[in-house]
């Protein structure tokens, strides 16, 4: 799998480019604004973006999902139906933290706990983690060993949970129970600031470290 970081937004949300080196099928992860960039990175890499894959339905992750869905004729894959309302209330969102007109949006498709996507060759495994919200999506390419994590973990930190329906307890338990046994070796795509490994988290993240119990 060969990918590109985009940050995006005043929250400098890592919306990411992936695709397949052999088809040059491409998905957008997580689009939440600043389609200029995303669109820019589009055509220097000269990939063909089949889809766009959301983790969670927070405006920063979102915002733009829906004009990047209608401009490039492309489906909308994600998140959960667990975070329905707040894809509802996305317009909203946007006015709230100050992103301006967001274009609401259905997706095409909600994906669950077990998903397979293909994008070309790329088989990418679905793991629902609700804690930050409960529609919660990770995104895990097993042959790259990377996964695309959202705002479930960070390096260092974990995710919010004092949003609607955020909840601590569930979070950790994610993180515990779907991202750990992936294994050490797996390095992730957060949702904001710089990439990091499993097995790092697992030494020295002061929220989910093993030492914790």
């Amino acid at each position: 799998m060969r990918y590109r970081i985009i940050p995006v937004t005043p929250f400098q949300q890592n919306c990411t480019l992936l695709w397949c080196e052999q088809s040059l099928e491409a998905a957008v992860v997580d689009p939440g604004g600043d389609l200029p960039n995303i669109l820019r990175e589009i055509e220097r890499q000269r990939v063909r973006p089949t889809k766009i894959l959301l983790t969670h339905g927070h405006v920063d992750h979102v915002g733009g999902a829906g004009e990047l869905a209608a401009q490039l004729a492309i489906p909308i894959e994600g998140p959960h139906i667990g975070d329905d309302f707040w894809l509802r209330a996305v317009g909203e969102q946007g006015r709230m933290f100050g992103l301006g007109e967001v274009r609401s949006f259905t997706p095409d498709r909600w994906l669950t706990q077990g998903d397979r996507l293909s994008v070309g060759d790329l088989r990418l495994e679905v793991l629902h983690c609700p804690g930050h919200t409960p529609g919660h999506l990770v995104f895990f390419d097993p042959a790259s060993r990377i996964a695309l994590v959202g705002d479930v973990l960070f390096q260092g930190s974990i995710g919010r949970t004092d949003f609607p329906r955020g909840d601590y307890d569930q979070l950790i338990g994610s993180i515990r129970s779907r991202l750990w046994p992936l294994g050490d070796d797996v390095h992730f795509i957060p949702g904001h600031g710089p990439m990091s490994t499993f097995g790092e988290e697992r030494r020295s993240n002061p929220f989910v470290a093993d030492r914790r119990g």
